[in-house]
């Protein structure tokens, strides 16, 4: 039994490497009792803001077995996005780097489905789900215990070798493993990302008020902006990375080598002129398979009235 367990653990790790998964973790599937009074906290104070959905499923978002009958383990997977080129200068408008190219839904789920079947044919009957920012699934907590991370100051998952700018995704599924265990926290005193959040959306250590977070803004709130962070965005009118690029540990991110996730040449060429002018035709167009579609066109014009101080 040892063995089996040994060698479908192995099989798992050198398939997620041959799929392009850089860092793969495994934990075990069980109810995450260390998280369950932070995510009650989190939520009282209201730090989902007008993320109602947030609230749903809080046995299901606490424990993977519940979303997959039968779970043993959770297979943890870091998926590389950092752009070979920051197509926002500074007097331009700027878009999060995970929305340079394709959705990374539609990149991610194709390779899990693959992984999925190469997974059945070589160990037989295994039954799971495959998640990519999808459904109740605490990915940061799975993956810090999997090991392929900490949880750093600005609540995002840090690896020591490429910093944060990399997707996360799971296989959850009913097959004993070998299990990873965490690694510790090398934040040390570093508080760079809360230096750096114009909107103070990080009150303390490992917490963000999601209702002050520009990309919470710019995606989520389907209202007008609130005049009070009028002049914070730093030109930011999809999503923010600001956290992110002051991270000492994003000095070690290395590129992508994801052909879907390369930026388009016309988005490339995008001048602030354009994006004030921007149709309907030029957003479908530039925007057919991206991530920057869920805020609409009209979102994305809010966005861009409210950073160029238009309203």
């Amino acid at each position: 039994m040892k063995s089996s367990i040994k060698k479908n653990t192995d099989f798992i790790k050198a398939t997620a490497a041959e799929l392009g998964f850089t860092f793969c973790g495994i934990t075990k599937a069980e109810f995450l009792e260390e998280e369950a009074p932070k995510v009650e906290a989190w939520l009282s104070n209201k730090y989902h803001g007008q993320m109602s959905y947030m609230e749903n499923h809080f046995d299901k978002r606490l424990d993977p077995s519940k979303l997959v009958p039968e779970a043993k383990s959770v297979v943890c997977l870091i998926y590389n996005y950092f752009p070979e080129i920051d197509i926002a200068p500074e007097n331009n408008f700027k878009i999060a780097k995970y929305a340079y190219g394709e959705d990374y839904h539609f990149v991610i789920k194709d390779k899990l489905k693959n992984f999925m079947s190469l997974i059945q044919d070589e160990i037989g009957e295994v039954s799971g789900r495959a998640f990519v920012d999808s459904a109740p699934v605490m990915e940061r907590a799975l993956a810090k215990r999997s090991g392929i991370g900490w949880i750093g100051k600005n609540s995002l998952l840090l690896n020591r070798e490429m910093g944060s700018f990399f997707f996360l995704s799971e296989l959850i599924i009913d097959l004993p493993l070998e299990y990873d265990g965490p690694i510790k926290d090398y934040c040390g005193t570093c508080t760079a990302c809360m230096d750096a959040c114009p909107t103070d959306a990080i009150p303390q250590p490992y917490v963000v008020d999601g209702s002050k977070c520009i990309s919470y803004f710019t995606i989520e709130l389907k209202e007008e902006i609130p005049s009070d962070v009028k002049g914070k965005f730093e030109n930011w009118i999809f999503g923010c990375d600001i956290c992110q690029d002051v991270c000492p540990w994003n000095s070690f991110s290395k590129t992508h080598s994801e052909k879907r996730f390369n930026p388009s040449e016309s988005l490339s060429a995008m001048t602030k002129k354009d994006w004030q002018e921007i149709t309907e035709d030029v957003f479908q167009k530039i925007f057919k398979k991206s991530a920057v579609k869920r805020t609409k066109l009209e979102g994305l014009k809010r966005n861009i009235k409210f950073v160029s101080g238009n309203n």
